[in-house]
């Protein structure tokens, strides 16, 4: 697993950005596959229980969305099962020892926490998700329990890198069209109509306009680490018929 220097020395607070390593699936999958693909339902059920311990809460208290590439963000007060998981790509919680996570294969995993207010937060944050206000509403949920965003410190894990993201003209007209500003998150791409677009750049401008003046990027490339990183784009480009996802998580710690 990976961890935030930000997010580590925050007091009750535990989180990890887990890597592809430590897990028992096999094929695309291996070996540390989170939730969302084809693979057998008892090695993903393993994969977690696993995350969970390294998370220190019960198997049953690792919580994720169905994510949908929203700007939805919910409110998690217990656990969940797998049936009944909601429809959106951001969770808050003030509840000690129910981990809360989202799933990622290049899309951005951001990470929150007001710790003095005992208030965490999780965010998939792909281009949609950010572009719509998936971040400023996971910030906004987070005051609504008691949360200042002042205090708010987040961390964004592996994702997609700008040397790797290659996009078409009609997401960066997209973008243009929100805000002639985010031109500076694209840069010409090799193919003509095509540029490559900065995603962890756009997050974070996203996160410092919202008022959260505490970010930290681990610069980890999904696309370019095959060895530790799951990822939707390369195995599209390989031609796979499937592909793993890393969970992202953070935990209040009980008192």
């Amino acid at each position: 697993m990976l961890k935030a220097r930000s997010l580590s020395v925050l007091p009750g607070i535990h989180h990890a950005f887990f890597t592809r390593e430590g897990g028992v699936s096999s094929g695309l999958y291996a070996s540390l596959n989170g939730v969302g693909s084809d693979d057998r339902p008892e090695s993903v059920a393993e994969n977690r229980a696993r995350m969970a311990a390294a998370l220190a809460v019960k198997p049953d208290h690792l919580i994720t969305a169905y994510q949908i590439h929203s700007p939805d963000v919910v409110v998690a007060e217990r656990p969940w099962v797998e049936s009944d998981r909601p429809r959106a790509d951001g969770i808050v919680t003030r509840v000690p020892g129910l981990a809360i996570g989202i799933s990622t294969a290049d899309c951005g995993p951001v990470l929150l926490a007001d710790s003095e207010a005992r208030i965490i937060g999780a965010a998939h944050a792909g281009w949609r998700g950010a572009l719509t206000g998936v971040l400023e509403t996971a910030v906004a949920a987070m005051e609504k329990l008691g949360a200042r965003r002042a205090r708010i410190v987040t961390a964004l894990g592996p994702t997609i890198r700008q040397a790797n993201y290659e996009v078409g003209q009609d997401l960066v007209d997209r973008f243009l069209a929100a805000d002639k500003s985010n031109e500076r998150f694209f840069l010409p791409a090799a193919r003509a109509g095509h540029a490559q677009f900065d995603l962890p750049g756009y997050i974070a401008a996203r996160l410092a306009r919202a008022g959260v003046n505490s970010f930290e990027d681990l610069r980890q490339c999904t696309y370019g680490d095959p060895a530790r990183f799951f990822s939707y784009r390369r195995a599209t480009h390989r031609a796979e018929s499937d592909y793993g996802r890393h969970i992202n998580a953070i935990a209040l710690v009980q008192m």
